[in-house]
């Protein structure tokens, strides 16, 4: 009897055991999660952040200065200065007795507002043309795009013009001209021309 009454602990022990029993297995699943929370807590955590720092990183990408293609497409930028400097020196080059030359070629470099204007104008050169004999040559001697995206230009253009007239020295004048062209079935048309 003296070993089964050292074998058992007595009620007041095994009581304090079964209380301690299933205070651990209460707390058991406590335990258990907070691995858990704390692992969905860090991923939104990181989710957040790499939402935050993608978007920081676009912002970055996507200023002005990167959608302007003049700064970053360098073939595009070529070719848009070239079409419009030879468009310039077309229109603004014309002769006594081939002023309906020049006209034409307009219909052909120049839209909307930029033909409307060149229109008006034009009606009078040709008038001056035929009565001073008067031939214009444009070159053009500088023109750098200051602005392009995919369909759409705007340049400054710096001109050199010859004046002849009959019967005197021919006359050079410098001109500064904004210019936007527009990208329309693969060509680019200049579309308003403007003075500085």
């Amino acid at each position: 009897m003296n070993s089964e009454a050292a074998r058992d602990p007595g009620p007041e022990a095994r009581e304090a055991e079964t209380v301690a029993t299933e205070t651990e297995d209460r707390a058991d699943p406590a335990r258990r999660r907070w691995p858990r929370l704390l692992g969905a807590l860090l991923t939104v955590a990181l989710l957040a952040t790499g939402g935050a720092l993608f978007a920081e990183g676009r912002q970055l990408r996507d200023t002005p200065a990167t959608a302007n293609l003049a700064l970053t497409d360098a073939e595009a930028t070529t070719r848009v200065t070239g079409d419009v400097s030879s468009a310039l020196s077309r229109i603004f080059s014309y002769g006594p007795g081939a002023t309906a030359t020049t006209r034409a070629a307009a219909k052909e470099v120049l839209a909307g507002k930029a033909l409307q204007q060149y229109a008006a104008l034009f009606g009078q050169v040709e008038r001056q043309s035929a009565d001073q004999k008067l031939t214009l040559t444009t070159e053009v001697v500088r023109a750098g795009v200051t602005r392009l995206t995919d369909d759409s230009a705007h340049l400054l253009v710096f001109l050199d013009q010859v004046y002849e007239r009959r019967d005197r020295t021919p006359t050079t004048a410098s001109a500064q001209l904004t210019v936007t062209a527009e990208l329309r079935g693969g060509r680019w048309w200049i579309v308003e021309i403007g003075s500085t």
